[in-house]
């Protein structure tokens, strides 16, 4: 559980299904050190967390928190406007210097869109 203030909403990038929290959210099968199994589904859940951040708290987890959550931060940002081949550098200077662990996250960030 997070610590303060429950999120509203929250995306859990696990290799299964987690446990319910009691607030809304969104399931994207994405087993550790890969990449998400459903791009299109992965695109269509961070365009609702970003949407949804505006105006509600908004959690972004996976097991260890950097691979998948700090590849999903990147992702974001990109959809938020920072530039697919900066994301990763952006993302690892705000969050964690070690987020977006592994070759092909960092070339599924290159190469996210919307």
């Amino acid at each position: 559980m997070p610590s303060g203030h429950p999120p509203q909403f929250g995306v859990y990038l696990l290799g299964s299904a987690p446990d319910q929290f009691g607030w809304e959210s969104r399931f994207v099968r994405w087993p550790d050190f890969w990449l998400p199994r459903d791009r299109a589904y992965t695109t269509e859940v961070l365009i609702e967390a970003l949407r949804r951040s505006g105006s509600e708290r908004v959690e972004v987890a996976c097991g260890g928190g950097r691979g998948r959550t700090g590849t999903a931060l990147a992702c974001l940002a990109v959809l938020d406007g920072v530039p697919p081949g900066e994301a990763v550098a952006f993302v690892r200077d705000a969050y964690h210097r070690r987020a977006v662990e592994t070759l092909w996250q960092r070339r599924f960030v290159e190469r996210f869109r919307s």
